[in-house]
């Protein structure tokens, strides 16, 4: 686990998680799969992905899986606009691992 995290600048890895992905959806997946939903920076890779997840909650991560997700075009009134575009990370974390979001002491 710190093999994978040397490789790496540390301030970099704080800010590869942009934030969490609380959703019905995510919730489901993390039930079922043991993964956990992320919303990353567009250049992040897989490494950097499982080593910010490692480093910042400690953690083993099995594997991440990647997929970029286009914005939607939205109006607003008469002008016609974006919304930004969206790299999700599916990590997922070997058996007996768990992240708990909502700040309790397990």
């Amino acid at each position: 686990m710190s093999g994978a995290q040397k490789k790496f600048d540390e301030g970099r890895l704080a800010q590869v998680l942009v934030a969490p992905i609380i959703s019905e959806k995510a919730t489901k997946v993390g039930e079922k799969r043991n993964q956990v939903l992320f919303k990353v920076l567009r250049d992040a890779t897989k490494p950097e992905i499982k080593a910010a997840v490692e480093l910042m909650f400690k953690v083993e991560v099995a594997e991440v899986n990647t997929l970029n997700q286009k914005g939607k075009q939205k109006r607003f009134g008469r002008a016609i606009g974006r919304r930004d575009h969206v790299k999700k990370a599916y990590v997922s974390l070997k058996p007996g691992q768990e992240l708990n979001f909502s700040g309790e002491a397990a």
